[in-house]
C-alpha cells in the first residue's frame, strides 16, 4: 500500500459576491448570523471582546474627530474587494461619495486605509486577510492587536502579498499614507489600561 495517494483533493465551489448577496436575499443566513466573504468562501466572523469594541470605538472617534469632511469613516460595513471577496473590516476609511455609497459598497480604488481589530484573530487579519487586501490594491492596511498592544503595519500591495510589514509599539505614532499630516498615536486607539 505504500505510495498509494488514499487522500482525495477536495473541489471547493467559490461564490461571487452577488451569489452571497442572493443568498442574504433569500435569508439563507440567519439574522443573528456575522459572516463575510472572503476569496469566495463564506467565512464565520469572530466573536468580538470588549476590548476588540473598545478599540474600534477609539479608533472610529479618533479618525472622525481628525479627518471630519476629509474621508467617510465606515464600521463593520462592507467592501467589495473583487468578485469574490467582501469583507467587513472593522474600519475603513474611504473616499467621500456624493450618494453616500447608497449605489454600492466602497471599491479598492476608493479606499484610503483598512483597519482590522484583533483580539482572537491575529493571524486571520495578519495572513488570509492581507492577502486578499493586497491582492485587492489596498496600499495601506492596518491590524491592531490588542492583545500584545502593537500596531501591524502592511503597505506596497503585490499579488504575492504585501511587501512591507512594520510592527509598531503602544508608544509609537503612525500616519496613514493618504494624509500624511495626521499622527495618530497607538495608545490612543487602543483600549485603555484598567485605573488609567
Amino acid at each position: 500500500m505504500s505510495g498509494i495517494n488514499t487522500e482525495t483533493t477536495l473541489q471547493l465551489r467559490l461564490w461571487t459576491v452577488k451569489e452571497y448577496h442572493r443568498m442574504a436575499e433569500a435569508g439563507i443566513f440567519g439574522a443573528d448570523e456575522r459572516v463575510e466573504l472572503l476569496e469566495g468562501k463564506i467565512i464565520w466572523m469572530i466573536a468580538k471582546g470588549t476590548a476588540h469594541r473598545s478599540a474600534v470605538g477609539r479608533t472610529d472617534r479618533l479618525l472622525q474627530n481628525s479627518l471630519r469632511n476629509r474621508a467617510l469613516i465606515c464600521v463593520q460595513d462592507p467592501v467589495k474587494l473583487n468578485e469574490w471577496s467582501e469583507p467587513e473590516p472593522d474600519i475603513a476609511v474611504v473616499k467621500v461619495h456624493p450618494l453616500d455609497y447608497a449605489d454600492h459598497h466602497p471599491t479598492p480604488r476608493e479606499v484610503y486605509l483598512i483597519i482590522e481589530v484583533a483580539d482572537s484573530s491575529l493571524k486571520l487579519d495578519c495572513e488570509i486577510k492581507a492577502k486578499a487586501y493586497s491582492q485587492a490594491g489596498i496600499t495601506d492596511y492596518w491590524v491592531l492587536d490588542v492583545v500584545s498592544s502593537q500596531l501591524h503595519v502592511f503597505r506596497e500591495p503585490t499579488q504575492d502579498g504585501y511587501q512591507s510589514e512594520v510592527i509598531v509599539e503602544k508608544d509609537g505614532i503612525i500616519s496613514p499614507l493618504e494624509f500624511p499630516d495626521l499622527s495618530i498615536a497607538i495608545l490612543e486607539m487602543l483600549p485603555p489600561l484598567r485605573g488609567s
